[in-house]
Order: C-alpha cells, then sequence, then structure tokens
C-alpha cells in the first residue's frame, strides 16, 4: 500500500460502505462498524503510523486483551489465505505491510512508477513541501485534509524530496526538496519558484493553525 490515491481509495470505499450496508450486515454501535475486525482494519489504514491496541480498544469500546486477541486473528488469517499483506505489530503498534512474497512486484510497480507522471496528489504534496520546507507530514496533511504517508513515500522514492531534519518538539521528520527537484523544474535554485501565495493563501493560513493548535 504505497501510494496516496491508493490509500484515498480504500478510504473513500470504506466510508461508501458505511453508508450502504448490505441486508445481511447489522451495525454494531459500540464498534463503530459493522464487526470489530471491520472497525480495527478500517482504523490501521488511515492511521499514520503504526496504531496501538490500546488506542483501536478506546475507539472501538471493547478490552484491550480482546482487541490483541482479533489482531492476532486477522493475522493469522491473512497468512492462512495467501494474501498479499500481512497485518504486523511493530513500534509498540499495528500496520499492514505488503508480503514478502509478493516482493518483485512491487519492486517492478516501483521502477515502473519511476517513468511515470506524477498523480495529482503527488503534484499538490510536493508544492506544499516546497514552499514552507521544512515541513512535517502532519503539517502538510493539515493544508492538504488528507493523509499523505503513502504520497510522502512515492516522493521520496523519486528522489524528489528528503529529509532535512527533526521538529524539536514532535520529533518528527521534517522534508525539503533535493538537487533532482531543482533540476527537474529547470531552476537555479528555490528563490526562482514562482510567487505562489497570490494563488494560494490559504497555505500559510492552514500550516498557522496547526501550529497555533499544537503550541
Amino acid at each position: 500500500m504505497s501510494t496516496q490515491d491508493t490509500h484515498e481509495s480504500l478510504v473513500g470505499d470504506a466510508a461508501a460502505d458505511s453508508n450502504g450496508l448490505n441486508a445481511d450486515e447489522t451495525f454494531h454501535d459500540g464498534f463503530g462498524a459493522p464487526t470489530l475486525s471491520a472497525a480495527l482494519e478500517a482504523l490501521i489504514l488511515v492511521a499514520d503510523e503504526p496504531m496501538p491496541a490500546a488506542a483501536m480498544a478506546e475507539v472501538t469500546n471493547t478490552p484491550v486483551p480482546e482487541v490483541e486477541a482479533e489482531l492476532n486473528r486477522l493475522a493469522e488469517d491473512y497468512t492462512a489465505q495467501g494474501r498479499g499483506f500481512t497485518l504486523r505489530q511493530v513500534g509498540g503498534g499495528w500496520r499492514f505491510y505488503t508480503r514478502d512474497t509478493c516482493a518483485d512486484a512491487v519492486t517492478r510497480w516501483v521502477k515502473d512508477g519511476q517513468r511515470s507522471r506524477l498523480s495529482q496528489a503527488a503534484l499538490e504534496t510536493l508544492a506544499i513541501i516546497a514552499y514552507k520546507q521544512p515541513i512535517s507530514r502532519a503539517r502538510i496533511a493539515a493544508v492538504r485534509g488528507v493523509n499523505v504517508d503513502g504520497v510522502v513515500r512515492t516522493l521520496l522514492s523519486r528522489g524528489l524530496i528528503g529529509e532535512v531534519g527533526v521538529e524539536p518538539i514532535s520529533q518528527a521528520s521534517l522534508y525539503g526538496t533535493t538537487e533532482l527537484f531543482i533540476e527537474r523544474m529547470g531552476i537555479s535554485d528555490l528563490a526562482a519558484l514562482p510567487d505562489i501565495s497570490p494563488l494560494l493563501p490559504d497555505i500559510d493560513d492552514a500550516v498557522d493553525l496547526f501550529d497555533s493548535m499544537n503550541t
């Protein structure tokens, strides 16, 4: 699960499903989803970082041991079914990963992606980084209004952005553009970028709002 477009599609499908459940599905108000497993899968999909079982337990109004048991069951089911992804417990939380047996297919896609055009989501994210660098993923997401985890990974894999530091308080990675970006833009340095403020005045407003909420 690598691109922002894929991520947004999954989230969109989940939202559509919640608005029109099948007749044989009963919405469970406590879980906030038809089943506990469905709720856990949805939460892990939209989380920026590995999601702790305790956090999922709080959201679904379910005891932590029950959530942990369900997560382990899901991980075992995905393996038994030979799915292309796996559920792992890492960094104090749970996250989906592509299965290692699918590495060749993923590698081919990544290499082909290097030659393809950037998506609209990638272009928007790259513009935000270019004009507001150094900037964290959380601040980028505050501007775009959607999760940017996947699209940032795409830009990193293309070599258009890189990690340039760490925020002192949150310890979040900060991103900036690379020499390859400047080369592809056909400019000598970042000072040669056109003035974007008349076109997108809300970038500064959104970032300022995010900063005020986190100080």
